[in-house]
């Protein structure tokens, strides 16, 4: 443990390694990587949606499929099924609202297939 001065308060500082990231399987490869609501001239910036999200998108809201079975299919908690149902969500509205074009793309963590 370190202990750092604030002013003229000490404060203990713990120092903890981030939580490793879960492998997701993902079993959906989308045809087009990109995605816009008018010409791409007109759009008013950029939107990544990543693949996780939109395979929880798929499954819960396309698929029709609970969250638990969803989590069950990816492989992960039905919490981070949540999150990213979300997380999708939001980008696909503000992507329509905004008129902002829509990358799939990869998170950059291992992603089972």
């Amino acid at each position: 443990m370190r202990l750092i001065k604030i002013g003229r308060v000490r404060k203990n500082l713990v120092i903890m390694s981030p939580r490793p990231v879960k492998h997701r399987c993902i079993r959906f490869t989308p045809d087009a990587e990109f995605f816009s609501p008018i010409p791409k001239r007109m759009a008013s910036g950029i939107i990544e949606l990543y693949r996780d999200e939109l395979e929880a998108l798929r499954l819960v809201d396309y698929m029709g499929l609970s969250q638990e079975e969803a989590a069950k299919r990816m492989e992960v908690s039905r919490g981070t099924v949540w999150r990213l149902l979300d997380s999708g969500r939001k980008k696909i509205v503000a992507m329509l609202v905004e008129h902002k074009e829509l990358i799939v793309k990869d998170r950059g963590i291992h992603q089972k297939g």
